[in-house]
């Protein structure tokens, strides 16, 4: 039988039973902030939330090619689309994409009709879908193929552009692998690019070399830097027999 000062409050007798003691939890990281420069010379400044689990605390070198990528065909990719940013952290290519000339997006914490509008019948969808530094997370890469089925437009001229960097070197297979659904979804994929940056984003990773399933030889320690400065880009459009089916 329960006291009668027992409540959805987690009371018993006084006693809080479901309340943390002050301090258990970390206070929230503050915001950082992160600057992009356009090609055109300005400067785009994005602020960071300060801690994120999925890594959206930072400004990753997939989306940062992958503007310079936009801005550098604006007239033919965003001018005037529909543009969707899948798993967007800092925004950057979206907001890149607003800069030159997309189709006004979507606003966090506003009315989602705008983008639901896109997927009520099979003839909607968006033009572009962008997808920057997303594959490392192996387990969702079917939840992103169902994304892309479901939100790009079924038209010869719309697609993906899928930006990553195997920042875990090892698992580069594992990240591959999302273009090998796509294929088993009715999706064509072509390489477009592949970009060297000039050092790695986290210097402090040692990366395969501290691996001991892994040789420690200094030609594999230079491949594995290689690859963690390496940007991958990659085109995801539908094959020619799924386009304007509905299915």
């Amino acid at each position: 039988m329960s006291d009668a000062s027992d409540g959805e409050d987690g009371l018993a007798g006084g006693v809080r039973f479901f309340q943390e003691p002050e301090g258990y939890f970390e206070p929230a990281k503050p915001a950082t902030f992160a600057e992009h420069q356009l090609i055109s010379g300005k400067v785009v400044t994005v602020r960071l939330v300060g801690h994120n689990p999925l890594w959206g605390h930072f400004l990753w070198n997939g989306g940062r090619v992958l503007s310079h990528y936009l801005e550098e065909r604006a007239a033919e990719l965003v001018k005037g689309k529909d543009v969707l940013e899948l798993g967007a952290g800092s925004g950057l290519p979206s907001l890149v994409s607003a800069i030159c000339g997309a189709n006004a997006g979507y606003i966090w914490g506003a009315s989602a009709e705008k983008v639901s509008s896109h997927l009520s019948n099979p003839s909607a969808g968006f033009d572009l879908l962008i997808l920057a530094d997303l594959l490392f997370n192996h387990s969702e890469h079917g939840k992103l193929i169902n994304t892309l089925e479901k939100s790009l437009k079924k038209t010869g001229d719309s697609h993906a552009l899928v930006f990553f960097t195997p920042y875990r070197p090892w698992l580069l297979d594992k990240d591959l692998a999302f273009f090998d659904r796509a294929k088993e979804a009715g999706f064509k994929v072509e390489k477009i690019m592949e970009k060297v940056i000039d050092k790695v984003m986290f210097e402090e990773d040692p990366g395969v070399g501290s691996n001991n399933l892994f040789s420690t030889n200094m030609l594999t320690r230079l491949q594995d830097e290689l690859l963690r400065r390496t940007v991958y880009g990659f085109d995801v459009r539908w094959n020619s027999e799924k386009q304007d089916t509905g299915g």
